[in-house]
């Protein structure tokens, strides 16, 4: 009853490199730390010279190539690349004109990771981390609410100073987030999760805009897949996962994009905290992250979509580059999944509740954007959102893994709850000062 009729099939995840849309291939190995790829379904990111361009799933068989076979598949998804809007020619023009003007070193950045009881994932995703080409930045781990030293002895015997161990006691992810913004000394603050494993240039695409831009306050990247071998993996990638797609994007208040409807409120889709990074100054100015928002709290997330639109309120530009790459280890049970969906649904009207609560100007913004923006919605498939890019498992529009109803009832009860679950943090926020 509670899982899909025709299981998903587990598939191997590698990285392909071409010289071109349609040039020969440059290099072609498994996702970091993944296995070697031989035979069976594969879902591969395609670089173009080390630039991510798109995905692509396909079959290898007994006695293929599996470099050629997925470049064969690669260069057909890259020659059907739908055109680019409005927005993202924008996006793409500002990143050409900073180039063409020669982009200055990326500013002095810090890396704050939160984590709660998970040393070894921590401890692969720091690794990651401190391998980044990034000229000068600190690397900070928020031990949030722990329940034992696990954690701190692994950063201070392990690490020693390449990493620096902040204690938060009060749980919930974005008081641990505050508390690593509050010890950085970095002009910009990226963040990211201990279950990601961190492209070696990924600090350095993320930050780098910042420099050209005094009026960016926030920068987000692209989420791929570290691993498709349990079906609620294959499941959750095949329904949008954390990606949002690979071509750029300017969001910028004084230009509201014309096919976002209920802009600045549709903060899903300006990218997930797993990769984020503020301008330190711009994030300050904006309050922060609610604390009664996030992992951790009642109100199951939102503090990262909080967030987005705080900056964006405050009249800071928010910029999406697919430059900037990690990879997401994604929870591997049924349940896992079951504890997502509702966490997706609470999180996402917790965070308009928080919205609206510290920033009741936004009301009239809000009320003003939705007759069009429900019309919007009703063009739109009922499906779980679809990546732009394709390459997805199950490929989107076929059917082959139906999102389940049992998971969109969870999300829309999650839905219902995330205001309560806001307002019942609000209240132990409160009771514990």
């Amino acid at each position: 009853m509670n899982h899909p009729a025709a299981l998903p099939r587990p598939l191997s995840v590698a990285e392909l490199d071409l010289a071109a849309p349609g040039g020969p291939v440059l290099s072609f190995r498994p996702a970091p730390g993944g296995p070697e790829v031989k035979t069976g379904d594969v879902y591969a990111l395609v670089r173009l010279r080390g630039r991510p361009a798109a995905t692509v799933v396909g079959t290898v068989a007994d006695g293929d190539d599996p470099a050629e076979a997925l470049a064969a598949l690669a260069r057909e998804r890259l020659a059907r690349t739908a055109p680019l809007t409005d927005a993202e020619r924008f996006a793409e023009w500002f990143a050409d004109s900073r180039d063409e003007a020669g982009a200055g070193a990326p500013p002095r950045a810090s890396v704050v990771v939160a984590t709660r009881e998970r040393p070894e994932q921590l401890a692969r995703a720091l690794d990651s981390l401190l391998a980044q080409d990034h000229p000068d930045f600190e690397l900070i781990v928020v031990d949030n609410a722990p329940r034992t030293g696990a954690t701190h002895a692994l950063v201070t015997r392990t690490y020693g100073d390449r990493v620096r161990y902040v204690r938060e006691d009060v749980p919930g992810l974005a008081v641990a987030h505050n508390t690593g913004l509050a010890a950085a000394d970095g002009t910009v603050v990226a963040f990211t999760d201990d279950d990601v494993i961190a492209d070696p240039h990924w600090l350095t695409a993320l930050t780098e805009p910042f420099a050209a831009d005094p009026g960016l306050g926030c920068v987000t990247g692209l989420i791929l897949p570290a691993r498709l071998a349990t079906p609620a993996q294959v499941l959750l990638e095949s329904h949008g996962g954390f990606a949002k797609g690979f071509a750029p994007r300017l969001y910028d208040p004084a230009r509201p994009p014309a096919d976002e409807p209920l802009f600045p409120f549709t903060a899903g889709s300006f990218g997930s905290g797993a990769n984020m990074a503020f301008r330190a100054d711009a994030l300050r100015r904006a309050g922060g992250f609610d604390p009664a928002t996030g992992t951790g709290t009642a109100a199951k997330g939102g503090d990262d979509l909080y967030a987005f639109v705080a900056v964006l309120s405050a009249g800071f530009r928010l910029r999406y580059t697919a430059r900037a790459l990690v990879w997401h280890h994604h929870r591997d049970t049924w349940q896992d999944l079951r504890n997502q969906a509702y966490g997706y649904g609470a999180g996402l009207t917790a965070y308009l509740t928080a919205t609206l609560v510290r920033r009741p100007r936004l009301l009239p913004a809000l009320l003003a954007r939705l007759p069009r923006g429900l019309a919007h919605a009703r063009t739109m498939t009922a499906q779980r959102g679809e990546a732009p890019d394709g390459g997805v498992p199950g490929e989107h529009g076929t059917h082959h893994h139906p999102w389940p109803r049992s998971l969109s009832r969870l999300e829309r009860r999650g839905m219902f709850y995330g205001p309560l679950g806001y307002a019942k943090a609000r209240l132990r926020k409160a009771g514990s000062r």
